[in-house]
């Protein structure tokens, strides 16, 4: 008799097991890395919260296409739309993900997905997300390697920025190894709120986070802009400081100190030509940009740029700032400058 019962047991409970392993799959997913805040689906200009749509899809199923039948909504009809999910990740900070019109929305990497239990009605983010995105340097170009070798990484750099805030560096972080068994670092070069330039420098085994940089996590940065100089600052650590800058020939020309300020603070090269300052001095006349300044042995040196010629600022002294051409330290006032004015004493004592 006792066998009869165990073999009744056994054999209910084999026909329990597969059920409960079914329902296991359907909810063993969520144990995702990420907790959702909140669901808007739309575009930046119109968009709508479908958070508890989302929960409705969730309970169902976990993986369904994007279109605004199964989000019950259009908020902006005829154009393109998308499912932007925003949710807080293991290291406490908001990420966005985002799923265009007719891809496949899986809840795997979301926590409790099948349940329901999330959702943040305190969320007060809009489109572009909250926190995340408010840092306080926006990011004009990301270069790695050493001094000596290194190379451009702003795409790679962007595409690790949309998967993760943060990332532990090494060469293989982006692929390339420009300069072998040397130290390496990333360097990125970011613009602050006052305009200046700043370098943010990350040795190889350092970890990357990117809560300074504003629109980190939508890579919405590197378009462009950055001094070029590995050293940073703009390429504002230069020897020379500028005195004075005029444009024209020997007897015509006029001073542009400060429409050549204005030309630094917007690039650090720029071809010269008879527009470039907007005035002739001399027409019909081949004409120069001389540029004076004070050299770290205190002697005023002259630099000559003929029309045609690239005016590259990276030896002059906080150009991309401005920050020259004023104060007490004055140009000699003459056209062939201080310099040369001394080599042809000298000279003529030499005779």
């Amino acid at each position: 008799m006792f066998q009869i019962r165990f073999t009744i047991f056994l054999m209910l409970a084999l026909s329990i097991l597969p059920g409960t392993l079914a329902a296991q799959g359907r909810r063993g997913g969520d144990a995702g890395e990420y907790v959702i805040l909140n669901a808007q689906y739309g575009n930046e200009r119109r968009h709508v919260d479908v958070t508890n749509r989302l929960k409705d899809l969730a309970r169902r199923d976990r993986r369904f296409r994007i279109s605004h039948d199964s989000m019950d909504a259009d908020p902006d009809h005829g154009a393109a739309k998308a499912l932007r999910v925003f949710a807080r990740g293991p290291n406490g900070r908001e990420r966005m993900f985002e799923f265009p019109d007719g891809s496949v929305f899986d809840g795997e990497m979301f926590r409790s997905w099948g349940r329901g239990d999330w959702g943040d009605e305190h969320w007060n983010g809009g489109w572009n997300g909250s926190d995340n995105n408010a840092g306080e340097y926006v990011i004009l170009s990301a270069q790695y390697g050493s001094e000596r070798r290194h190379v451009e990484v702003t795409n790679q750099l962007r595409e690790m920025a949309r998967q993760d805030l943060t990332f532990r560096l090494d060469y293989r972080t982006f692929g390339v190894d420009p300069d072998e068994g040397h130290a390496k670092s990333l360097r990125i070069f970011a613009r602050d709120a006052n305009g200046q330039e700043q370098m943010f420098e990350y040795r190889d085994n350092s970890v990357i986070d990117g809560a300074i940089f504003r629109g980190w996590g939508r890579g919405e940065w590197g378009n462009g802009g950055w001094s070029g100089n590995w050293n940073g600052g703009g390429g504002d650590a230069g020897e020379y400081v500028i005195l004075s800058a005029q444009y024209g020939t020997g007897r015509s020309h006029v001073d542009v100190t400060e429409r050549l300020k204005e030309l630094a603070r917007q690039d650090r090269q720029f071809r010269m030509g008879n527009y470039t300052f907007g005035v002739d001095p001399d027409r019909g006349v081949v004409k120069t940009l001389r540029i004076y300044a004070r050299g770290p042995n205190g002697r005023e040196q002259m630099f000559e740029y003929q029309e045609g010629s690239v005016v590259d600022g990276a030896q002059f002294r906080g150009w991309g700032r401005g920050e020259w051409g004023n104060g007490d330290d004055r140009w000699s006032g003459r056209w062939e400058g201080e310099e040369r004015r001394e080599r042809e004493r000298d000279d003529d004592r030499q005779r």
